[in-house]
Parts: C-alpha cells; structure tokens; sequence
C-alpha cells in the first residue's frame, strides 16, 4: 500500500530509475536479466509501486553503476534532526555486562528475595 507521503518520493525514483535506464540505452528486458529479476518487477520499480523489495532496487542500481547513491541514501552524518537529539541528549555511559554481574551479586548478597538472575552464560531466569 504505501503512505500517501512516501508516494511521491517513489515515483521520482522510479523515474529516475527509467531516466538512467534510458540514458544508457538498456531496455526493460536486459535490466531485468541483468539484476536477476523480472521485467515486471522493473516496470513496477519504475511506476514507483511501494512492493519492490529493496535488494531489487540494489540490483539495479548496481547493473547502472549508481550503487554508491544507495549507500549513501540515509548518511548519519548529513543527520540534522539526529545529530542534533544526540547533542541535546548528551553523552551516554553504558554498564558492562560484569558490572550487572556484580550489582546483582551485592544485591543478592544483602537481600534473601532474589529477583532476575543472570547467568554468565547469558541465560536469565
């Protein structure tokens, strides 16, 4: 089905994808066997239908040499509204798993109740 607001954003790159296809002068048919796919999959790729998986449209991009442009689609750091949540956030410490380790054993060692146990092994109880 798709959003009504991603519904444009597909069909421009479906369009383009037609336009680089017809640049190169490669018809519907040696696209499709070229990307391992069918020639119905790359005309509804290029009506911009929300169902094309997204491996399609790297096979594709990858038979017109335009692969890097998909790498490059969602870069963090051209992030703006991210970058700026982490800065607001600030910096963030984690614990290690051996300091949960030891904050429950003190914690079991001062109570007679025990709670969730972690095993070392990974396997909680």
């Amino acid at each position: 089905m798709g959003s009504p607001k991603s519904k444009p954003a597909l069909e421009r790159l479906g369009q383009d994808v037609r336009g680089a296809r017809l640049r190169r002068g490669i018809a519907v048919a040696d696209l499709a066997v070229r990307a391992g796919t069918s020639p119905s999959s790359i005309a509804r790729l290029e009506r911009g239908e929300p169902g094309v998986a997204i491996g399609t449209l790297a096979d594709v991009l990858v038979v017109l040499g335009l692969l890097e442009r998909l790498a490059d689609l969602i870069d963090v750091r051209k992030d703006d509204l991210g970058l700026a949540l982490t800065t607001e956030q600030g910096p963030r410490r984690g614990r290690s798993f051996a300091a949960k380790l030891r904050k429950q054993k003190v914690q079991s060692e001062g109570s007679l109740e025990r709670q969730d146990v972690v095993d070392p092994d990974g396997a909680s109880f």
